[in-house]
């Protein structure tokens, strides 16, 4: 069943606030006492909500094991990404399963995964359903009026909180002397400040300050940095595309276009799959090869399911079909391209990222920003122009007249002959 734009925000804010309800009934029960969970004041935990929506989105073709699997996977990275991110925020440890079986660095363990898969199926299967009757008992007007009204408190609750505490979290006391963060708040942003950080430390009682990686003075893109992964983006999504190419070349005899963009030789999906797994792996570089081929095998085959099912509802086209291929799943994956995924990790961290990320730093600050920026602004124009073009292809498939601007010049300059050659294994899906 499909759920309007409309319906899916609902969907945020109900299973936000049933989140909160669950870890704060959970916390009470441990901690004998009444403690607000959520990350913002407000009674709502967003993680349940992203959860939700990306599991309805994404995973309601499948059935049984593989819906379950599928939002244990899902969940679990949402929650690994979640504290992770925590940690790069704020410098602190939230929540830590390392007294679980079967955990990974403290953030994710199976027994968790297991229950966030459970209350998946069970949120996609029943939990959405019923919830999308409820909202349909209320007015029109009353309800969209309302969703945006909670969706506005919501997000200027969640930004006061990330400022406050981002501003504070490069110190582990209130700095007098910061003077962009006393013109932002003064007195009253470090009782509010005072206020959240008690309430944090009542709701998470484990959470524990970390160390600061350090990072070397006048050297660009240190570390796992924004301009490091954004820099490992272009050069994944060049190397990802001239990868594919040759292997079209040697196994079927012919020069084919793998580009997701239509300039220049750039896969989109190899870019961002690299700059995601090193920001999610960084850490566990130096893990045995059977880590990384196991981590990269199952984040792999998520990503590319996940950029499967996206590609199909964003431009109603499907750009590969794996369906003649043993072991797929719905044509999105199959297991031996998701094992090509496991390889690709292992030669990634053990012989490409250490040569490329030396490469990298050796780059002139000032240069190496610029370059950055230049890069992504051509990159966002790129991605714009072929979303475009491949959104005015989709429309011509179907026999829909230009009438704009727009489309007329998408005609001009990106006619079929062109689009075919870009994509040559683009379908369109009815």
């Amino acid at each position: 069943m499909g759920y309007t734009g409309y319906e899916l925000l609902w969907l945020f804010l109900a299973y936000s606030f049933l989140g909160w309800v669950l870890e704060t009934v959970v916390a009470a029960v441990r901690q004998k006492r009444f403690v607000n969970r959520g990350l913002i004041n407000g009674p709502f935990c967003i993680i349940y909500g992203i959860s939700a929506i990306i599991i309805t989105i994404y995973l309601p073709e499948l059935h049984g094991f593989w819906l379950l699997l599928g939002s244990m996977i899902f969940s679990t990275v949402i929650e690994w990404t979640a504290g992770h991110l925590i940690e790069r925020v704020y410098h602190e440890r939230w929540w830590d399963y390392s007294a679980l079986p079967w955990n990974l660095d403290g953030y994710i363990c199976l027994p968790a995964s297991f229950a966030w898969g459970c209350l998946s199926v069970v949120a996609l299967r029943w939990g959405n359903p019923l919830l999308a009757t409820v909202f349909s008992l209320l007015p029109g007007p009353v309800g969209r009026i309302l969703v945006w009204v909670v969706l506005a408190v919501l997000a200027v609750d969640g930004l006061a909180t990330f400022l406050i505490m981002a501003g504070l979290s490069r110190s582990d006391r209130w700095v007098q002397t910061d003077a962009w963060f006393n013109r932002l708040s003064g007195r009253l942003g470090k009782r509010i400040f005072d206020l959240v950080d008690k309430r944090l430390g009542r709701a998470y009682p484990e959470r524990v300050k970390q160390a600061r990686e350090a990072v070397r003075p006048a050297v660009f893109a240190e570390g796992c940095s924004f301009y490091k992964i954004c820099m490992l983006f272009f050069v994944g999504a060049f190397l990802g595309d001239l990868t594919e190419t040759l292997f079209c070349r040697l196994t079927a005899g012919v020069w084919m276009s793998r580009s997701s963009v239509v300039w220049g030789p750039f896969s989109i999906v190899w870019g961002l799959a690299i700059a995601a797994v090193t920001a999610l792996l960084y850490r566990y570089r130096q893990q045995s090869d059977g880590f990384l081929f196991g981590m990269g095998t199952l984040l792999g085959g998520a990503y590319e399911y996940l950029c499967s099912v996206f590609t199909e509802l964003v431009f109603g086209t499907v750009f590969w079909d794996y369906s003649q291929m043993p072991f797929n799943l719905g044509g999105r994956i199959n297991l031996l391209y998701c094992f090509f995924w496991g390889i690709a990790a292992v030669i990634w961290f053990k012989k490409i990222y250490p040569r490329i990320s030396s490469l990298i730093e050796r780059i002139p600050i000032r240069a190496g920003k610029v370059t950055t920026w230049i890069l992504l602004v051509f990159m966002c124009c790129n991605m714009l122009v072929s979303a475009m073009a491949l959104a005015r292809y989709d429309e011509r498939t179907r026999g829909i007249a230009a009438t704009s601007g727009w489309q007329r010049t998408m005609d001009e300059r990106f006619p079929d002959e062109r689009m075919e050659r870009i994509y040559p294994n683009a379908l369109t899906v009815e």
